[in-house]
């Protein structure tokens, strides 16, 4: 044996010989001729400085030496598979960690069922949501803290790859006993008049496009409070601070005393794009692929799944 040392394939035909303590049989296994393999054992037992196995011209046994040896040896060929198999697995995205940034109207919208699906299909990964405002996420994705991240009206970043993710409308919020709410839909204009409830412009660009959308319709809208979060704003709403404009999702978390009502029109839209970087791993192309796929490439006008 070269200086190399001990090869897995040295064991591998050691393993093979000592399962069924014959030259012939094992060699016709290992689909090589015998005089290689008895080579490869006389080297092997070389290396290690005694006799493994025991050859008489009747029979072949193990030294109590190749006995101890066989239980190692099928320990690290096992192990070597072990490795060899969690290398591929890694390489094809399908184990590692998926740290994933959002907000908690985008999980209203049914991220948690696209995470649990993918949850199945790739169990090797362990997946870890991130609430955070839309700019926080947006940072940390340049600073490595998230792989990707799920954003309404994401900023441009050349660094930064978005692609449609789904799309849901927006409905009006408003107390179940608010004269607007006999309405079975309303436009957008009739709600020129009302306080509103309204995320709060500095964290949310999806904010400055219902800002936008009121103006498209005629007015501004009068703001008398801003929050973050959609519970927020629906807490607030059921207090009697104004109305808001919400995604439809957000109906799910809805309090019994408030009407969600439908905008003539569709005059706004709660889109919801896949943000991650150019350069990304395999565990971000897995899921990447996965979510195209469920996701028919954004081409659905609901959540996930839908």
């Amino acid at each position: 044996m070269d200086r190399t040392g001990m090869e897995l394939r040295h064991l591998r035909y050691f393993v093979a010989v000592a399962e069924t303590l014959s030259f012939t049989e094992a060699a016709r296994l290992l689909a090589i001729s015998q005089p290689p393999l008895s080579q490869q054992i006389r080297d092997l037992e070389l290396e290690i400085g005694t006799t493994l196995i025991a050859r008489s011209s009747r029979n072949v046994s193990l030294t109590p030496a190749g006995a101890a040896f066989l239980t190692r040896a099928r320990q690290i060929l096992a192990e070597a598979v072990r490795a060899r198999d969690e290398a591929r697995i890694i390489g094809a995205g399908r184990s590692g960690t998926l740290d994933i940034g959002m907000t908690g109207a985008v999980l209203l919208g049914g991220l948690g069922g696209l995470v649990a699906a993918f949850q199945i299909f790739a169990p090797g990964v362990q997946v870890r949501l991130h609430e955070m405002p839309p700019g926080e996420q947006e940072a940390a994705l340049g600073a490595g803290r998230l792989d990707l991240c799920f954003l309404r009206t994401p900023g441009a970043d050349p660094a930064l790859r978005v692609e449609p993710a789904w799309s849901e409308g927006v409905s009006a919020v408003l107390p179940r006993d608010h004269p607007l709410a006999v309405r079975r839909r309303l436009a957008l204009a009739d709600l020129r008049d009302e306080p509103f409830v309204f995320f709060r412009r500095a964290d949310s660009r999806f904010a400055d496009h219902l800002w936008t959308c009121c103006i498209e319709a005629g007015f501004a809208p009068r703001i008398v409070q801003e929050v973050v979060e959609a519970h927020a704003v629906m807490a607030l709403v059921a207090d009697g601070f104004g109305i808001a404009l919400l995604p439809d999702s957000a109906r799910r978390l809805a309090p019994s005393g408030l009407g969600f009502r439908p905008l003539a029109g569709n005059p706004a839209r709660a889109d919801v794009s896949l943000v991650y970087p150019r350069e990304h791993s395999a565990v971000v192309g897995e899921f990447i692929g996965f979510a195209r796929t469920r996701l028919g490439r954004g081409a659905g006008s609901g959540g996930p799944g839908s």
